[in-house]
């Protein structure tokens, strides 16, 4: 008869644990690819941040905006160039840039939290930028390869997201930066986000992207790897196992591990509370990154009171 209420009610006590562990911790969260073309996807993701904030703990979110971004230069009548997977950044493609990420996508994020009965407020250059950096230059056969107006990451402001956090306000930073003159720089998302969680020591960094984590058989999605460590990342990519655009985000993961963040998680943003399923349940739904894989595969299955 109460079976639907003592099943909620199991849930809740699973995650208290994890709660109790996470509270005033920071969580960066990476925000981007076709979660956030979904309306019903992306609510439910922002629907898990105020579950977040409403049980102190402190994220953060990171996002890009690429297709959004190459909708709107086709509106625009300019043609997208990429290379080696960066989008090429002209001045007239930067001011496209710049609009999508802060005037519609930022504000749009930051919109839906406060709707969903959370605190949000985005930090930009347009309100205040955190994230600084400098141009960046790939090699190309022994030749330097231009991007333009494409960046890296160098320096993160970490007091104004401190202090949005402390107040109870969710920060949103679009992936763009500044350079020594206050010029705009289109950065990599995934990039950007990994520098706000080694610049904040998060306890977590978590990327959402359309895939179920690191697949040991891309064409598989049952041939998820729960738990990695570093050598193991390593491995997997000098194998072929973890290749293309899995790769720099694999090695922004071992930099933030390097760096002092506690675990890495990269789980499938489409799956309705996926972010809720990963940290507040025993054995999550993605591929965790750790530096100790003996703690890594022991996390995913001890009784939650313990904490993940």
């Amino acid at each position: 008869m109460h079976e639907e209420e003592i099943r909620k009610a199991d849930v809740l006590v699973e995650a208290l644990g994890y709660i109790r562990k996470f509270q005033s911790r920071y969580v960066v969260i990476k925000l981007g690819g076709s979660v956030m073309e979904n309306p019903e996807s992306l609510r439910a993701l922002l629907v898990d941040v105020v579950f977040l904030q409403t049980v102190g703990m402190r994220p953060v979110v990171v996002h890009g905006g690429g297709k959004a971004i190459t909708h709107a230069m086709e509106k625009a009548g300019i043609k997208p160039r990429f290379v080696q997977g960066r989008r090429y950044t002209d001045p007239e493609t930067l001011a496209i840039v710049a609009r999508v990420l802060a005037d519609e996508i930022n504000e749009d994020i930051v919109r839906h939290i406060n709707k969903f009965g959370g605190r949000a407020a985005g930090l930009h250059y347009k309100t205040k930028s955190c994230l600084f950096g400098k141009r960046l230059t790939l090699n190309g056969e022994g030749e330097p390869i231009d991007l333009g107006l494409v960046g890296e990451v160098d320096s993160v402001d970490t007091p104004p997201i401190e202090n949005l956090c402390l107040a109870g306000i969710v920060p949103v930073l679009p992936c763009l930066a500044e350079d020594e003159h206050e010029a705009l720089l289109n950065v990599n998302a995934d990039t950007a986000a990994a520098a706000v969680a080694r610049a904040l020591a998060a306890d977590k960094l978590v990327f959402l992207t359309d895939t179920p984590g690191i697949l040991r058989d891309k064409d598989d999605p049952a041939s998820i790897i729960e738990s990695l460590t570093p050598g193991e990342c390593r491995d997997l990519i000098v194998r072929g196992i973890v290749d293309k655009g899995m790769i720099p985000k694999v090695e922004a993961c071992l930099e933030c591990l390097e760096a002092g963040v506690k675990k890495i998680h990269i789980i499938d943003g489409r799956v309705r509370h996926s972010l809720l399923l990963e940290i507040f349940t025993d054995h999550g739904i993605g591929t965790e990154i750790d530096r100790d894989h003996a703690t890594a595969t022991i996390n995913r299955r001890i009784p939650a009171l313990s904490g993940k």
